[in-house]
């Protein structure tokens, strides 16, 4: 993953030891396929001075490291399981059914799920797409993960159905996968323990994912800079916006002068020395 400080192979701690209060830093979960490396990249940028930890987790872990502490915020997928977390949908998969590429279906850009009626599709148990009822026939066991079901579709039993940043996930040479439409499809979310205000260091994540620059970012950074700006004297000295001179300027009251003339009237009328009679 992006910076230093950030590792997808980091075991999610036991406890919330953290650091110590004069160094922070952000522990942030992440469930499989979803990939946080731009955003811990802009992170690294803004916060310099705050490390952000990446934790992978599965999806039946990732609430409860939330609730336990071991993360401060967590990339999960919807729907979140209880009222003592907040979240934030960010975006929608697209979902597709992985193929061995000498199949049929590797032929076409997309199936339905009524394509999928008379093939073996595998349900594995740590599903995230939430089926009420999975399309195709079922197989006699599930397979304990989607990377199980992905390696009994390489050895042609079953077809598989996912969001798509799984099957790149776990992306082999003697497979592909195709848009599946007509199905339920996996939304990826932001989520942190509730509370009345989101933390600091959460709501500068948030700013974060959802676009917001450096300037319009909320949160302790962002309440810092607006206290500088407002500290910072204003300037002065600046001329009004009429153009006209300031009280101050040598040239104050005085007349234009014209073009090759010696300080008369502007409008061209007699200067103040009397004309000599020829």
């Amino acid at each position: 993953m992006t910076g230093t400080d950030a590792s997808s192979s980091d075991p999610l701690p036991d406890s919330p030891s953290g650091s110590s209060p004069e160094t922070p830093s952000f522990r942030l979960a992440y469930v499989p396929g979803v990939t946080p490396s731009k955003w811990v990249r802009i992170w690294n940028e803004r916060l310099p001075d705050v490390p952000l930890t990446l934790h992978a987790v599965t999806p039946a872990e990732a609430f409860g490291a939330l609730r336990e502490g071991a993360a401060d915020a967590g990339l999960v997928r919807l729907p979140v399981d209880g009222d003592d977390l907040s979240a934030i949908p960010l975006y929608t998969e697209t979902t597709v059914v992985v193929v061995p590429k000498d199949h049929l279906f590797a032929e076409v850009e997309e199936v339905s799920a009524e394509d999928l009626a008379d093939e073996l599709v595998l349900h594995p148990l740590d599903d995230t797409l939430g089926w009420e009822r999975p399309p195709g026939r079922p197989a006699f066991e599930r397979p304990a993960t989607t990377a199980d079901a992905v390696e009994l579709v390489a050895a042609g039993v079953g077809l598989l159905a996912v969001p798509q940043s799984l099957a790149r996930l776990h992306h082999r040479k003697d497979l592909t996968y195709r848009t599946l439409n007509e199905v339920p499809q996996s939304r990826v979310a932001l989520s942190w323990p509730a509370a009345d205000e989101a933390p600091d260091l959460v709501e500068e994540f948030i700013g974060i994912v959802r676009g917001r620059t450096v300037n319009s970012t909320r949160g302790r950074r962002a309440e810092e800079r607006k206290g500088q700006k407002e500290q910072k004297p204003a300037k002065s000295g600046k001329p009004a916006k009429s153009g006209k001179p300031g009280a101050g300027s040598r040239t104050a009251g005085r007349p234009a002068a014209r073009k090759g003339g010696t300080g008369g009237s502007a409008r061209g009328g007699r200067s103040g020395k009397p004309r000599r009679r020829s």
